[in-house]
């Protein structure tokens, strides 16, 4: 069961995609297509994700990689009713294996894990298993992730790339303009002021 906001937030921003008309939609995902994806991927749907997937299923389109990054995503939407498995947990792997990536190149550690071990390989088995523990982060589009959790709704859209993570949207609603345009709020509007809700993740914004 979703919530009254849950379902007003999703509901909005799968309106607007409509309205914006950047891609193909189709039929929202059943009640038992969720229950489906979430017993396979070991996660349960943000109410608000939940609903706007459940108003429509938005279809893969050509997508243009942002000015200076060097990797793109063939398919930015996640096709979760019929896309290929071990291609969803990857893009579910994908913060976990970018924080492990930042440990083992760049000297990443997070204070909570205590003291970094000396070796490499000690550190990486240390932070997998912290980053186990770590609320789980379902993607959205391309590297833009909503937290996971039944019964939680309003979560800001991070953009995450390794451990560069930044805001995208102060909500669902709000990451729709950020991304595709349409009417919203410019994020250098002082009103623009997403606010961390999700442990561990928000530590690097």
């Amino acid at each position: 069961m979703i919530n009254g906001d849950g379902a007003r937030l999703g509901m909005e921003a799968a309106r607007r995609l409509a309205q914006n008309g950047c891609c193909e939609i189709a039929p929202g995902l059943t009640d038992e297509e969720f229950d489906r994806i979430e017993r396979t991927y070991g996660f349960e749907f943000a109410d608000d994700h939940r609903a706007f997937l459940a108003a429509g299923l938005p279809l893969n389109v050509p997508f243009e990689p942002e000015e200076g990054v060097s990797y793109a995503w063939e398919r930015p939407w996640p096709d979760w009713r019929s896309g290929d498995p071990g291609a969803i947990r990857e893009r579910l792997e994908w913060p976990v294996e970018g924080v492990l990536f930042d440990v083992e190149h760049n000297t990443v550690w997070h204070d909570t894990w205590g003291d970094r071990p000396a070796g490499r390989d000690e550190a990486l088995e240390t932070a997998r298993l912290k980053l186990a523990q770590a609320p789980r982060l379902v993607p959205v589009y391309g590297h833009r992730f909503l937290p996971a959790g039944r019964g939680t709704v309003g979560h800001p859209v991070l953009s995450i790339v390794q451990t560069d993570i930044i805001y995208y949207g102060m909500d669902l609603v709000d990451y729709i303009h950020q991304e595709f345009g349409g009417p919203g709020m410019d994020r250098t509007d002082q009103r623009w002021n997403p606010r961390a809700t999700v442990a561990f993740w928000r530590d690097f914004l």
